[in-house]
């Protein structure tokens, strides 16, 4: 029985020994040497990162109007062309004997319609020596209008040839980038068939669709008339920087249903021409934040779907503190509301401390932060 008293008295504080050897020691010279910043209230230009869709501001489909053989391709591939130019030219003999007989048509029915005139005129004179009844005379203009009803015909149907016949020869509708060309000399067009596109590059559109909030900050920047927000900057896809600046246009009426998002639409000068129609991209939209208070991102941890961080007293020791985060920038977190410049935190090694724990800080200055 002694032994067992002994054993109950003995193994509490065996236990108390244990825990006091693995918790926190609380001699100084074991206090935990953690680096901790303080806050500071700087101004700040973010800059978030949308996927891009780069389009030409024209790219348009260079289809057939009338069908015949391919007779001959003047361009290339990838050519550039100007306005005008001709680029394929469709057998013509068809059309240009249709025009032929448009021309003949019409000459036949001028001289008709002369005759009808001499007719009309001496009808006239009949009539006026009282020989013909004044009925022959309407019947004689009636005539003499059909006949000029007919040369308008004629003519549109002249108009028409003369028309299809042009359409022989496809011609750049403006300056730009001769597309793939999937037909040969020879090939069989059909009306409505496509001979390739054509793009005009010098400038370009860049679609990207930003969150509600996001578009809500950008009216609220044209609002106190801030133009710095316009400007945007596009990302390539091997991940360099483009060297000109884009400027937003316009945005979409309407919210897409689904996502919550809303398209805008920037355009980028491109003259060297390296950006053509269908690459991809990120546009990255800036905005300026005044007084912004940061914390590293490793000074934050979760709990509870919140975010804590340690803040540092006088005595150095430290105390969760829960704040709301506005965003997300680099590795940082940009405050909404809970804490303010001027108070320090531990800004690493938060998980291996607890609260009401005394440390030993190690200055860090914030901007050495920022620019790591």
């Amino acid at each position: 029985m002694q032994l067992i008293k002994w054993l109950i008295i003995s193994l509490p504080a065996l236990a108390m020994a244990g825990c006091a050897a693995k918790g926190e020691k609380t001699d100084k010279n074991d206090i935990r040497i953690l680096p901790v910043t303080q806050l500071i209230a700087k101004d700040t230009m973010m800059y978030r990162s949308y996927v891009a869709n780069i389009q030409a501001v024209q790219n348009v489909e260079i289809r057939a109007r009338v069908s015949g053989f391919l007779e001959k391709i003047y361009v290339d591939e990838g050519e550039d062309v100007k306005k005008g130019q001709l680029l394929f030219s469709i057998s013509d003999a068809e059309y240009r004997a249709e025009l032929a007989r448009a021309k003949a048509a019409l000459s036949n029915v001028i001289a008709e319609a002369k005759a009808a005139e001499l007719e009309t005129g001496r009808v006239k004179l009949l009539v006026e020596k009282k020989v013909l009844a004044p009925s022959e005379l309407e019947v004689a203009e009636a005539r003499l209008l059909a006949a000029k009803a007919k040369i308008d015909e004629a003519r549109s149907a002249e108009a028409n040839a003369t028309m299809r016949l042009s359409y022989t020869s496809v011609r750049a509708p403006f300056d730009g980038i001769v597309d793939r060309i999937p037909l040969k000399t020879g090939s069989l067009i059909n009306e409505g068939s496509l001979f390739t596109t054509v793009s005009d590059t010098r400038e370009v559109y860049a679609y990207f669709s930003v969150s509600e909030t996001e578009y809500l900050r950008y009216k609220q920047s044209l609002h106190k008339g801030g133009d710095e927000y316009s400007k945007v900057k596009l990302e390539l896809a091997d991940g360099g920087g483009y060297k000109h600046i884009g400027k937003i246009e316009t945005v979409e009426g309407e919210f897409e249903e689904n996502t919550g998002s809303i398209a805008f639409r920037a355009r980028f000068p491109n003259p060297g021409k390296l950006l053509k129609h269908g690459a991809s991209g990120k546009v990255k939209l800036s905005n300026k934040l005044d007084g912004a208070v940061m914390v590293p991102q490793k000074a934050v941890f979760e709990m509870q779907d919140k975010n804590y961080v340690f803040v540092v007293d006088k005595d150095n020791r430290v105390k969760m503190k829960n704040f709301s985060p506005q965003t997300r920038f680099a590795h940082f977190y940009i405050v909404e509301s809970g804490l303010l410049p001027g108070e320090r935190v531990v800004c690493e090694g938060v998980r291996n401390i607890r609260d009401g724990m005394e440390i030993k800080p190690r200055p860090v200055v914030m901007d050495s932060l920022l620019r790591s």
